[in-house]
């Protein structure tokens, strides 16, 4: 990966052969996704492993990753982000999903509760001049400061179950992803609020992803 030119066709392979092949057909997501350099917010030790359909290491504790290519590029496409909405992600890491919606949204505030991962996050975005997105360092199990509500949420990891007080933080025909359930099966879960009491959700694929922490889980009975 010393040249442009490998860059390039590994990006495109990345596309081709990861990215189409889960269903992520939209093209104005494929091309968002041959313009931003995800080599860019992948750490230097791991950069190598920019464009392979895994996830990446971030740090030295378990969950801190970069989701696969595929499951990011597909979340956004399925979300349907248009460019006057604002966008909540909880769960930067590198900053590379939050640089995705920004060119999608109007606004991103994008949560993470390791300050030093929300320090390369931002620095990241900075850096290649992605200027419509709000690093805040805080944890996205806690119940958000009442007021700011969103058009999409987006949930950069698993968790058990998707917390009531994060529906409500939905504008009426907001949309939350998150990835739910438990190792080996986990469903993605894309809520509509249709309502001011009432979401309809959709549960289109299946893949796994490190728990965000903090979330609760279910109590477990031992017999």
């Amino acid at each position: 990966m010393n040249t442009t030119t490998d860059l390039e066709r590994l990006r495109f392979n990345m596309i081709e052969q990861q990215i189409r092949p889960w269903d992520v057909l939209d093209f104005d997501i494929l091309e968002l996704l041959g313009s931003i350099r995800r080599e860019d917010y992948v750490p230097a030790a791991h950069r190598s492993l920019a464009f392979f359909d895994m996830e990446i290491p971030l740090g030295n504790e378990p969950g801190q990753v970069m989701l696969s290519p595929k499951v990011e590029a597909r979340m956004l496409q399925d979300l349907k982000i248009q460019k006057h909405e604002s966008v909540l992600e909880i769960g930067t890491g590198s900053g590379f999903m939050a640089a995705l919606l920004a060119h999608r949204a109007a606004q991103v505030l994008t949560l993470e509760i390791d300050p030093r991962l929300a320090a390369t996050a931002e620095q990241n975005l900075r850096t290649n001049g992605v200027h419509n997105v709000e690093v805040r360092v805080a944890d996205g199990a806690k119940p958000l400061p009442s007021g700011p509500t969103f058009d999409v949420i987006v949930l950069s990891g698993s968790v058990a179950r998707v917390p009531q007080n994060l529906l409500g933080s939905l504008n009426i025909g907001g949309r939350l992803a998150a990835i739910v359930g438990d190792e080996p099966v986990m469903r993605a879960h894309f809520i509509t609020r249709t309502s001011e009491g009432q979401w309809d959700t959709v549960q289109p694929w299946d893949t796994v992803a490190p728990r965000l922490l903090n979330f609760p889980e279910p109590s477990r009975f031992n017999f």
